[in-house]
């Protein structure tokens, strides 16, 4: 069975985005994936580097019982799925928080000769779900920070076979239709994620 690590980010029960959470984890079961729903804010995830995760960083035998239980899991991945809104043209600092303390060294990539080599190649789809205040042009205005780092950053260490970014921009003018037509497209998408 293939197994689909979601990161979800997102505080609010009651936000869109926990609506396109549960749609995405809801239709991967469906699809028979073993889904590992990773609410990082209902777990209490900790997004700040510490001082000494900082300082030690590069070094791979580093004490990493804070953040292990987390690098097992998105080892133990065969698809990776991000679900976060867009603010102030980022990420939500718990995800942004995640990707500082987990995608570490000798965990997302390896340094070779000083350059980055990819280090999480058994993830073979990847996808982001998200939501974005502004308009298309705004987000492209802004250089769309989140979609970069999705498409590049994060496709660079794992090199899926699939990748998709499903965005929603424009979500302060949404209505109830073009909501609805959002979360339909992202239930077809992972339908045959």
């Amino acid at each position: 069975m293939s197994r689909a690590l979601v990161l979800f980010a997102h505080p609010c029960p009651e936000s869109f985005s926990t609506a396109l959470h549960g749609e995405v984890v809801a239709r991967l079961q469906g699809r028979g994936w073993e889904v590992d729903d990773c609410d990082l804010n209902a777990e209490g995830f900790d997004p700040v580097l510490s001082e000494t995760e900082r300082r030690f960083y590069h070094e791979a035998d580093s004490d990493r019982g804070a953040v292990q239980p987390y690098i097992d899991r998105l080892m133990a991945a065969d698809a990776l799925v991000m679900v976060f809104p867009v603010w102030n043209f980022g990420y939500p600092a718990i995800l942004k928080g995640f990707l500082d303390r987990v995608f570490l060294p000798g965990v997302s990539f390896r340094l070779e000769g000083g350059k980055v080599k990819p280090n999480l190649t058994h993830i073979r789809k990847l996808a982001a779900v998200t939501t974005y205040g502004g308009t298309r042009w705004r987000a492209i205005g802004a250089g769309d920070p989140p979609r970069k780092c999705v498409t590049r950053a994060v496709w660079h260490v794992t090199r899926p076979e699939r990748m998709r970014y499903l965005a929603l921009y424009d979500m302060n003018r949404a209505d109830d239709a073009r909501r609805r037509r959002f979360l339909q497209k992202v239930g077809r998408e992972m339908e045959s994620f």
